[in-house]
């Protein structure tokens, strides 16, 4: 059986606290999860347990996010000597779409309009950001608990998301106006 790999991180810091998107590998992991086909288990990683993140996604036989590529890889390089783009094998769902709509577009779109509005995103990037904040200043792992809740249900979309598409030969959006789309693809089905 294939292990295909569902993943997210989140990150300790903005790109603003960071000098700006171009030192994604400054932000710091606070929380990465993953699914796996093979198990069918969720794995919550937290920063000192990145080395053990970027094993499972190397060992993967696919991984599959969303936006993975170009920001949680970058975002893993101060943990690794490893390039990830070229060492693993990726479907990454949000640049598969901008191919062929011809623009961003962001997983709570496509979440509501394929999936239904009771499974958009629970909170967004910058509240995981100040939960992240919270922790440390006062040691309390609620908010990191909340991290890892959050990135875990943004994974758990991811995979529902990727499962309609291949089940359908499409998913939904909604456009720049608000408006439900749809679009083709041949997203290949987890083995």
């Amino acid at each position: 059986m294939q292990d295909y790999v569902y993943f997210d991180l989140e990150t300790q810091r903005s790109a603003n606290d960071v000098g700006g998107w171009g030192h994604k590998d400054k932000m710091g992991m606070s929380v990465g999860v993953t699914y796996s086909t093979k198990t069918n288990q969720y794995h919550i990683y937290s920063e000192n347990q990145a080395d053990q993140l970027i094993e499972q996604l190397v060992k993967a036989d696919l991984v599959i996010g969303f936006n993975h590529i170009s920001f949680d890889y970058e975002v893993l390089l101060q943990y690794t000597i490893l390039d990830l783009k070229t060492q693993t094998r990726n479907l990454d769902l949000m640049v598969d779409l901008e191919e062929i709509l011809g623009h961003r577009i962001k997983l709570d779109s496509v979440a509501k309009a394929t999936l239904g509005p009771d499974k958009s995103k629970t909170a967004e990037g910058l509240q995981a950001i100040k939960w992240w904040q919270e922790y440390k200043s006062t040691g309390n792992k609620k908010p990191l608990l909340e991290i890892a809740e959050y990135c875990a249900y943004d994974v758990k979309v991811t995979r529902l998301v990727h499962e309609y598409g291949y089940q359908n030969g499409h998913i939904k959006y909604a456009d720049r106006a608000g408006r439900e789309q749809q679009t083709p693809l041949t997203w290949s089905p987890p083995n």
